[in-house]
């Protein structure tokens, strides 16, 4: 097999999305990030149409460093080597309010970002949920995360399937402890709850030795520079790209026997329904 490395090395933008709500990123001010070379056989499709949302669950408040977002930004070069266009939000910089509905300004709470940031998981074909392991699991940030997409799960497309059909999901996990597999098992099995379309290894992590150590950025952890890692970074962002690309072609997962309209409407395929006329 071919695996030819081009000298092209493409200048592209991974873009980040402001904390303060209602604002626009400004293309001055967005992050060049340099994209892996590409290779001598070329991909089997073009991706540049593609937008990809990234979740950074860390604890840590910008400008802290993110182990998390080190290995973030290997997925997203990948991406936007592509001409994919990749919005990253740390979490934990934004008020995003505890809760279970769409808004939780209108549920007793003062403030909530979450509906501007809701308005760019709609806009984007895959989704990566990103964050550390703490105590064998997810952290706070990445439940509250998964729990406020839960709470826009009910919301309908305009087939009348759940909103979250046609789009991808996936994970990567950082940390120095065990629990990296636990973590993208909890994670990988709520977006596919929530109406996300999982491919073959949608996961990826780094959690060096058991106990305390270094983390993934650390100078010495190995973390940049392990295969295993590496490998599973690239093959779980190009199984993105290729399912979201499958799906954004045929205008994604079809609307026949999915559409909580239609069945609350007392269509219900496959079930008699007497009343159903």
């Amino acid at each position: 097999m071919s695996c030819r490395q081009g000298n092209h090395r493409a200048r592209t933008m991974v873009r980040s999305v402001p904390a303060v709500p209602g604002t626009v990123v400004n293309p001055e001010e967005e992050t060049p990030v340099t994209a892996q070379p590409t290779g001598g056989d070329m991909p089997p499709a073009q991706y540049g149409d593609l937008r990809a949302l990234v979740f950074n669950c860390t604890l840590k408040r910008s400008p802290e460093r993110s182990n998390t977002q080190g290995l973030i930004d290997r997925s997203a070069a990948i991406m936007a080597g592509q001409g994919v266009a990749v919005d990253v939000v740390r979490a934990v910089d934004h008020d995003i309010a505890t809760g279970v509905w769409p808004d939780m300004t209108e549920h007793g709470r003062q403030t909530d970002e979450w509906p501007v940031l809701y308005e760019r998981v709609l806009e984007a074909d895959v989704l990566v949920l990103a964050g550390p392991v703490w105590l064998g699991d997810n952290s706070s940030v990445m439940k509250r995360v998964i729990e406020r997409l839960y709470a826009c799960s009910s919301l309908l497309n305009e087939a009348g399937q759940y909103a979250y059909y046609g789009r991808v999901g996936g994970c990567l996990i950082t940390g120095n402890e065990d629990g990296a597999k636990h973590c993208a098992m909890n994670i990988l099995y709520s977006l596919q709850h929530l109406g996300y379309t999982i491919p073959p290894q949608a996961d990826a992590g780094w959690v060096g030795e058991a106990g305390p150590g270094p983390s993934y950025l650390d100078p010495g952890s190995g973390g940049p520079a392990n295969d295993f890692t590496n490998r599973n970074t690239a093959f779980m962002t190009w199984n993105l790209l290729h399912l979201a690309r499958l799906l954004k072609d045929v205008g994604g997962i079809p609307a026949y026997g999915n559409q909580r309209a239609t069945w609350d409407a007392g269509c219900r395929r496959d079930f008699d329904n007497p009343e159903h006329r």
